[in-house]
Formats: structure tokens, sequence, C-alpha cells
């Protein structure tokens, strides 16, 4: 079955052709309208991002999420994606299965490690540790979803000795993804795990991801889980318009803008028409280690 949805960084931009800006609170109350009007018009899920900078208002997205609940009755409100690394993953638990409990069993979790890099020294992480802190905040995640009293201990944490987490969500299990980039072991651990897929393509057809999620299912295959556990879900920049080319025209001003003000950050060209819409374009590759930079801790 496929399911349809949206997912929103909460973009506080100015219209690079007008120069207008809303402010945050009208950016906040037109989020939640977008919300409601996709429950009304049958879409079946929205996310909300995570992002800790100043082009964007979802640093909470459980938060966001919750005050969607009850605006809303059918659709699935998932996170796209929970910075994992960066969180606690007792307090994330905690807090999507609050959300599941407000919405009537609709809540779900996209958990990864993030394409910006500005929650580590804000929550005071290494980046050195970045695949690290996932692989064991994931653990712990799941631990606790599969027992309310949790025992366990790692590296980046203080152990757990019994203690019992709460509230239990409504859903059991409760929903949670791996979110991906472009990163081969990222999608052979979630299918190691049995977990579902959130693939992020931020840039370039989707098609090159095709042999990322056939790994990503022979894992899962090895590891024994059965194929309806290994969903595979998409998240991709689009935009509509009546026409191919009005959505072109209306939609490059403001991703020109975007992607242009990414890339000074990252080393990238400013984008152009030819680049449009969804290609950022590539990035320079380290010499040591061969993978686009910035390297591992830049991709999700």
């Amino acid at each position: 079955m496929m399911q349809i949805g949206i997912d929103s960084f909460a973009a506080a931009i100015s219209d690079p052709a007008t120069g207008l800006t809303l402010s945050p609170v009208e950016r906040m109350q037109h989020l939640l309208e977008e919300i409601e009007l996709a429950d009304q018009v049958g879409l079946d899920v929205f996310g909300i991002g995570e992002h800790h900078r100043a082009e964007f208002l979802d640093s909470a997205p459980a938060v966001i999420l919750a005050a969607a609940a009850a605006r809303t009755r059918n659709i699935r409100l998932t996170s796209a994606v929970t910075v994992l690394s960066a969180a606690d993953p007792v307090r994330v638990f905690q807090e999507f299965a609050t959300l599941d409990l407000i919405s009537h069993g609709r809540a779900e979790i996209v958990a990864g490690r993030g394409s910006f890099v500005e929650s580590y020294p804000l929550f005071g992480l290494r980046l050195e540790d970045y695949d690290e802190l996932f692989a064991e905040k994931l653990d712990l995640l799941l631990a606790i979803r599969e027992n309310t009293h949790v025992k366990w201990s790692g590296k980046h944490r203080a152990p757990l000795t019994g203690q019992a987490v709460y509230p239990r969500p409504l859903q059991d299990p409760l929903p949670i993804w791996v979110g991906v980039g472009g990163t081969p072991t990222s999608f052979v651990r979630a299918g190691m795990l049995g977990l579902p897929l959130m693939v992020a393509i931020i840039g370039g057809e989707p098609k090159r991801f095709r042999p990322l999620v056939d790994a990503y299912r022979e894992a899962g295959r090895r590891a024994g889980h059965p194929s309806e556990r290994l969903s595979v879900g998409l998240h991709a920049i689009g935009f509509l318009a009546d026409t191919t080319q009005q959505a072109a025209d209306d939609f490059y001003p403001g991703y020109a803008h975007t992607f242009t003000e990414i890339g000074k950050e990252r080393g990238w060209p400013p984008t152009t028409r030819a680049r449009s819409p969804g290609w950022p374009p590539p990035r320079p590759r380290c010499r040591a280690c061969r993978r686009p930079r910035p390297c591992s801790p830049a991709r999700t």
C-alpha cells in the first residue's frame, strides 16, 4: 500500500522576489493550517523536521505535532527526522508516546543523524562521535519501545538499571523508521534491524538510490526479517502547480536562494536553473576518505 504525505521544516525565509518575511507567529499558524488542510483532503502523513538554525522553526517537532494532533482526525504525524544522535532517547520516546496518546494512535518517529550539524555543539556532543552516537541511541530507543522497565548501558549516556519509562504509547509498537541519506552502511543497518526505511533524497534522481534500497532489503532478508516489515519511504523536494512549467517558474527563486545559502557553508557553487529543482551540485571529495565534503558528519 502506498501512502502520500508532506514534510515541512517550518521554513521562515524571506520571499526572494518580494522580500516579504512572515513573523514566526504567522509562519507557525500557517503551518498548523497546512497540516489541518492536509488532513481534510485525505493525505496520509505529515512530517515535521528538526533543525537548530535561524531559517527553520522546527527545533521542537513533537510540540508542533501535538498542536496539530488537536486539530486533525486521521492524518499520521511524524518527525522528519528526529536528530536522535543529539537527543536523549528516553525523552524522545516520552514525547512521541505522549503525542501518540493525544492523537489517538497516529504518531511515528523517523530517527536519523541529520544533514546539518548545529545540534552537536549545541548539546555538547563531538562530531567525531557522529555515527557511534546514533547507533547507541537507536539501540536504547528500541529497548525502551520493547520494555517499560529498561536495563541498558552504553558509552555516551548514563546506564538504565531497570527504571520505568512512561507514558506508554497507544500503538504497540510505536512506529520507528530509520532516516538515511546516501551512506550504504546506514541502509544495511536499518535492514539488519528490520526497521522501515525513509530515504531523504535532497538532490539527484530517485533511481540512483535503488541499489542502496536493494542492499537494505537484502540485509533484512539475511537477518531473517519478513519482507512486509521492510517498508521504504522517500522524502524528496517537490512543488505542485497546474503545469510543469508553472511549477518550475514559481518554485525556482526560493529554491535557488535556499540552496545557494546552504552551498556557501558546504562549498557548493551558486545554484543555477539547469540544476533545479532538487539538484544540489556535487560536493568536493575529501582527499583522505574520498567521501563528499563535509565528510560523514554532514550526511544523514
